[in-house]
């Protein structure tokens, strides 16, 4: 699935719109530029997921944890340079703990993916406009 953003507030509800229809256990890893709208995105996603919490970005703590009725662990792995660094934090303890896992940088960790991970490209096309580009995961929803 394809759309266009022109604002944060659309790429936020684009996020909510994934976050709503998403199991627990699922698995999304996000891809973009630095200023893409990524954290925008997880904002909506938890909106949509019914959770309240502020969403910033957890790019000095790894992880944000965001607790509702399914928890959204919030990854940044902008300063991590493999999937080991990510499994030495504890990813597949996360992985069990029944919420959504959305990672940001996740081209720095591709190895941690199993191939049913949701897989997210926000793509900077102007100073505001964004094409979000959605696969879906082979996790059912």
């Amino acid at each position: 699935m394809e759309m266009l953003s022109n604002s944060e507030f659309e790429t936020e509800q684009a996020g909510a719109a994934l976050g709503g229809r998403l199991p627990a256990g699922a698995v999304v890893a996000l891809y973009g530029d630095l200023g893409a709208g990524k954290t925008a995105f997880v904002r909506g996603m938890a909106a949509g997921m019914g959770i309240k919490a502020h969403v910033n970005s957890p790019t000095f703590t790894i992880v944000n944890e965001y607790l509702g009725q399914r928890p959204l662990f919030h990854f940044d792995m902008y300063r991590l340079r493999s999937a080991e660094e990510l499994f030495d934090i504890g990813w597949e303890d996360y992985l069990g703990r029944g919420g959504v896992c959305v990672v940001e940088w996740s081209e720095n960790v591709s190895e941690a993916f199993d191939g049913t991970e949701w897989r997210v490209q926000i793509d900077k096309l102007g100073e505001n406009t964004r094409r979000i580009t959605i696969e879906e995961g082979s996790a059912p929803c």
